[in-house]
């Protein structure tokens, strides 16, 4: 594409399609720039849009399309083109900065996101100007570019907080240090000059605090791993300008919303976290200015509103208090029993109080509710900062805390008995303290792992949390009943089983609910409830005990999806999931009406996935349908074929890609629970499997690859007969997988079913080519995951050809390449085989290789005869060699650039591990005392001496063992 003026003007219509409400407008012109993006200059294309565009609209849909083009194609990946050429990538680097600087705010951002996803590949090694670049600009003294700089280098260094300690991290990190550090300091104190100069103009205070914002929050990654000497050296700097910053108070910086937090709270709330780090790793050389922040940070709470906009900013005061009282050095600051006391009163109460903010949440807003109440992502609220510092506390303080504590929660619940209609979330609170009180150690899969002795949960469970669950109606105090319901949650542990027993029929009940929350927790404890394990590694609770609740559970779990709000409720559809898993052939019955439902819904959301994990469980509650009926009656799974291939083959038409893998692996499922051939249906859908697009997206491979597996497994002689046609398709598809370093093990799959199910002259002509393939890898990249699976083919291989067609085979591509495979391949590399089943194949193709193969007796390839009985004992007989060389690291899906939907799972579709040796062969060891012993008996003499010769004295050893074991002797 070149850069000329009817490009731009194409590009630009095609962008506004792309902003169309309507679909059929909308959709074809983002497949047209999908189309093109491939092309050289077209990033450049949209970087003239975004520069030079007279139309807002397009500038700013120029700018997402250029970040989203970086997202997908920057990365390069080994084995697969390079998608952006290398005279792009040099363009964009050099027009990115000063493009990104000198755009309005809302296109700085999306450049600011590109130059970082850049830098995460290219910085510093291929980018190394970059900083000096950006650094340059900070003598500007024009903020919108200082700032633009500023939230570039934020975005490019806040990896630092989580990645992992490595000497090329730290040489990064240094040489950041070298460049930035000081340019930084020296820009923190110019602007805050700056706001004291303009101290009444509040157009320009909003600029400067917007920059002491990103500079505060680039000091917290430039000091996250580690102390930098030059932080350390400029403390003073750094603390007492964080420190007047705290207790600065301008009153044109406040703001009159209630929700969104002003410049002066994230300035605050950050200088907070920054305080917190430097308590918890640094304390030392923190330790002169820390009494100064305490003080300050603890005004600053007892002074600050219940106001929405200032939570950020309470939630991380409080959580530096909880990080600073957990430290045994500062104790002291808290000994006191009236600072306890003062903290519980005026910070922890007050801020565990249950909000109108927090009521309007729970009712309009109960996915977000739930998300931060439920999955922990409530880091930046009251309550869980209040808990935190409970916690803390309990440390060193437990007895006068839980003492303090008890008092208050007491007089809550007297102030609740009173007027319950009115007072009601005096009790909220209080089983919030419990709960903060009791918990010690939680983790999300067991609940509470560790409890405070000193609360007697049971007690607190039969008083004050059952009495809720069981009135009349699931419909009063909703708050209450959710709290009640994530106490049975959170103490599961706790709670004794008959307790929890009582409860589930309660839990059944309240799933019907009109509350969102309530009836989305209901559905989550039941299934955290049936995940738990009881002695011997079984279920706590048994199929038996729910045997009573079986109808209306089911009943029940379905009618909430119908409830509004809940049509696509990830907890509802994992309870039904974990329901039919713990239930097994107790749901027989009710599967007719389940798989209805279960298709009517699945072709509700095929129409446009929006929600991964609701998905993602109903596809497994189909697959524990399928697996439940079919192993009582095998004979279902036609009903079942009738139920969903309607469903199936509109997601595979309308290529909804977010459902296709999951449609292979229940039609994998499927399949394999067929007994004799294939029935025509499938049939009829195997040449659409073998078509390129479906290979081209990295999810689809595992799941297609199992699916033709079960195609060669079920009906290898139907393809031979009616579709011979294909098999150059389905050998195309293994030569694309072996080619990829990330792939080859799926081609193997694929290819070793092949050898296995298709009739033998069905693929006598192409078995030459598929060696030299083989081959052609082998020279070009050769891996260990390469050669473990290509061990495995060659010998079963051998078990199903033979040992002689194996020798002849290779010494038709070359003369004497058997000998080379075995010397080169097999003998040093064979320890390197993994897996029960790999390691017996390729153990009898081994003992075939030596006892049945003639030119292994009397040819030069005789000398390889004791070296390989010697691998072929320390396969048995030695640890495995998991060795990996350190060039060597896979690719995993996940880690492919850019969003394809990656390959998911389903638990409950597993396939049994195949044993292709099967009853054949029971021990591979007797196997080859047996062979040897007919191996000897055909040539009497040969093999005792080629044993006394050569082979070392515990392989010897271990050999006697086998014959002994199998009663034979060797002549």
């Amino acid at each position: 594409m070149e850069l000329s003026d009817a490009n731009l003007q194409t590009l630009t219509e095609y962008l506004k399609k792309t902003l169309d409400p309507d679909p059929a407008i909308r959709r074809p012109a983002e497949k047209f720039l999908e189309s093109v993006e491939g092309n050289q200059n077209y990033p450049l294309l949209l970087l003239t849009l975004l520069e030079k565009s007279q139309e807002n609209v397009i500038k700013v849909c120029a700018s997402v399309t250029f970040k989203n083009y970086i997202k997908r194609n920057w990365r390069i990946v080994e084995d697969e083109p390079n998608k952006i050429c290398e005279s792009d990538r040099i363009a964009i680097k050099a027009n990115i900065v000063p493009l990104m600087l000198s755009s309005p705010e809302q296109i700085q951002k999306q450049l600011s996101d590109a130059i970082s996803i850049i830098g995460r590949e290219d910085f510093p090694q291929k980018w190394p100007d970059l900083l000096t670049e950006m650094v340059n600009r900070f003598q500007s003294g024009d903020f919108h570019v200082i700032n633009g700089v500023l939230r570039t280098a934020h975005s490019l260094f806040k990896r630092y907080r989580h990645e992992f300690k490595s000497n090329e991290l730290w040489t990064e990190i240094k040489l950041v240090l070298d460049a930035f550090a000081l340019p930084l300091t020296n820009l923190f104190k110019a602007t805050i000059e700056l706001c004291s100069t303009h101290a009444n103009d509040a157009s320009a205070l909003k600029v400067l605090f917007s920059s002491l914002i990103l500079i505060a929050k680039l000091f917290y990654s430039l000091n996250f791993q580690d102390l930098p000497e030059f932080f350390e050296d400029n403390m003073e700097t750094w603390m007492t300008n964080f420190h007047s910053l705290l207790t600065l108070d301008n009153k044109l910086l406040q703001t009159d919303d209630e929700e969104e937090a002003g410049l002066l709270e994230l300035l605050k709330s950050q200088i907070c976290d920054n305080a917190a780090l430097y308590a918890q790793k640094y304390d030392e050389e923190f330790q002169p200015y820390l009494p100064r922040f305490v003080t300050a940070i603890w005004n600053l709470l007892v002074t600050t509103g219940q106001e929405v906009k200032y939570d950020l900013l309470v939630s991380n005061a409080i959580q530096f208090l909880a990080s600073v009282c957990e430290r045994p050095h500062y104790k002291h600051l808290f000994e006191d029993q009236n600072t306890l006391t003062s903290i519980c009163e005026k910070v922890i109460v007050p801020n565990m109080e249950f909000r109108a903010a927090d009521e309007e949440a729970f009712e309009d807003n109960s996915e977000e509710y739930i998300r931060r109440d439920l999955e922990g992502s409530d880091i930046d609220t009251r309550r869980r900062a209040a808990c935190d510092l409970v916690r803390g506390l309990c440390k060193f303080f437990e007895g006068p805390v839980t003492g303090i504590f008890s008092g208050y929660v007491n007089s809550m619940l007297q102030e609740y008995a009173k007027n319950p209609a009115v007072n009601w979330k005096h009790k909220d609170a209080a089983i919030y303290l419990v709960t903060s009180l009791a918990s010690k150690a939680q983790t999300q899969k067991h609940g509470i792992t560790q409890a405070n002795e000193l609360v007697n949960l049971t007690e607190f469970f039969v008083n004050h949390i059952q009495p809720d669950l069981k009135s009349a109606s699931v419909n009063e105090f909703p708050v209450l009943k959710a709290d009640g319901i994530k106490y049975i949650m959170i103490f599961r542990n706790q709670v004794p089983k008959e307790q929890l027993l009582v409860s589930i029929p309660l839990l059944i009940n309240h799933l019907q609910a009109e509350s969102i929350v309530v009836h989305t927790y209901a559905a989550h404890a039941l299934e955290r409830l049936f995940t738990m394990r009881g002695t011997n590694n079984t279920t706590l609770i048994s199929a038996a005990e729910m045997a009573p609740f079986v109808e209306v559970l089911l009943t029940n779990l379905f009618k909430a999806l119908t409830l509004p709000g809940s049509s696509e409720n990830e907890y509802i559809m994992k309870a039904i999931m974990r329901s039919f898993s713990l239930l097994q052939e107790s749901i027989i019955p009710y599967i007719p009406s389940v798989i209805t439902q279960l298709t009517q819904k699945l072709l509700a959301v095929s129409k446009n996935p929006s929600k991964p994990h609701f998905n993602h469980y109903m596809f497994e509650s189909i697959c524990l349908s399928i697996r439940i009926t079919c192993k009582a009656n095998p004979d279902a799974v036609g009903s079942f074929e009738e139920a969903l291939f309607m469903v199936f083959t509109e997601i595979l038409q309308n290529d909804v890609q977010e459902f296709i893998p999951y449609v292979f692996q229940v039609m994998s499922l499927l399949l394999e629970m067929h007994k004799n051939e294939i029935p025509s249906s499938y049939m009829a859908l195997f040449p659409h499997l073998l078509q390129p697009v479906l290979w081209e997206r990295t999810g689809n491979i595992p799941p297609l690859v199992r699916l033709l597996q079960a195609y060669l497994e079920r009906g290898a002689n139907t393809i031979a007969s009616a579709a011979a046609d294909k098999i150059p398709g389905l050998l195309g598809v293994f030569q694309k997988l072996i080619a990829s370093k990330a792939n080859d093990h799926q081609g193997f799959y694929l290819l070793n079913s092949i050898i296995e199910h298709m009739p033998p002259e069905s693929v006598d002509q192409y078995r030459k080519q598929i060696f030299i393939l083989l081959f052609q890898r082998l020279q070009n990249s050769k891996t260990t995951k390469f050669i473990k699976s290509f061990l495995v083919f060659i010998n079963l291989y051998c078990i199903k050809y033979g040992a002689l067609a194996l020798q002849e085979i290779f010494d038709s591509i070359q003369p004497k390449m058997f000998g080379m495979v075995l010397e080169k391949i097999i003998i040093p590399e064979i320890q390197k085989v993994s897996g029960q089943v790999e390691k017996k194949i390729c153990a009898v193709g081994i003992t075939k290789i030596l006892t049945e193969c003639p030119p292994m007796m009397d040819t030069e390839y005789t000398k390889l005869w004791t070296p390989l009985l010697q691998a072929l004992i320390g396969l048995f007989e030695l640890p495995e060699d998991d060795t990996i060389p350190d060039e060597e690291h896979f690719i995993d899906i996940e880690d492919t650039p850019g969003y394809q939907t990656a390959f998911s799972q389903l638990a409950f579709a597993g396939k049994k591990e195949h044993d292709p040796v099967g009853q054949m062969v029971n021990n591979p060891r007797i196997h080859l005392a047996q062979s040897l012993h007919k191996l000897s008996t055909a040539c009497p003499g040969r093999v005792p001496s080629m044993l006394s010769t050569s082979l070392n004295a515990e392989a010897l050893q271990y050999l006697q063992g086998y014959l002994q074991a199998a009663s034979v002797t060797l002549l």
